[in-house]
């Protein structure tokens, strides 16, 4: 069973049930694959939920997911490459966060579910993977 890495873009459209290309392959696919989750995701989805008893509910579902786990060192300087990396090209990621959310997936050698424009500049141009659908 193929693990992927599910980015907040993806998640904030599933709870509200946005159809989305991404959406329709999670919903699809929810066991069928392991699906991994990693601080930022976490941090980005709690961060946004306005109710304390839906965040309660989000956080059990997260719970349940494989968690990545890196040396939040080690991880912070590999984005911050990755970031100047693209910079120098002469790319910009609108979210920092977006390239910390990237190396988790390149780090684990998994790939990245997304609906993030960023996620496709940052696969175009490093060693992401990411999930590709019809």
């Amino acid at each position: 069973m193929d693990t992927i890495l599910v980015d907040t873009s993806v998640w904030v459209n599933y709870f509200k049930d946005i159809d989305t290309s991404a959406n329709r392959f999670l919903t699809k696919n929810l066991t069928s694959v392991i699906i991994a989750t990693c601080p930022a995701i976490v941090q980005e989805i709690l961060q946004g939920i306005g109710s304390d008893a839906d965040e309660q509910i989000v956080k059990l579902y997260f719970d349940n997911l494989t968690r990545l786990i890196e040396d939040p060192y080690l991880i912070a300087t590999e984005a911050n490459d990755l970031y100047r990396k693209l910079r120098k090209k002469g790319i910009t990621i609108r979210k920092p966060n977006d390239c910390l959310i990237a190396i988790y997936a390149i780090k684990n050698g998994i790939a990245l579910l997304h609906d993030d424009r960023d996620f496709k500049l940052i696969a175009e141009n490093s060693s992401l993977k990411t999930v590709r659908f019809n």
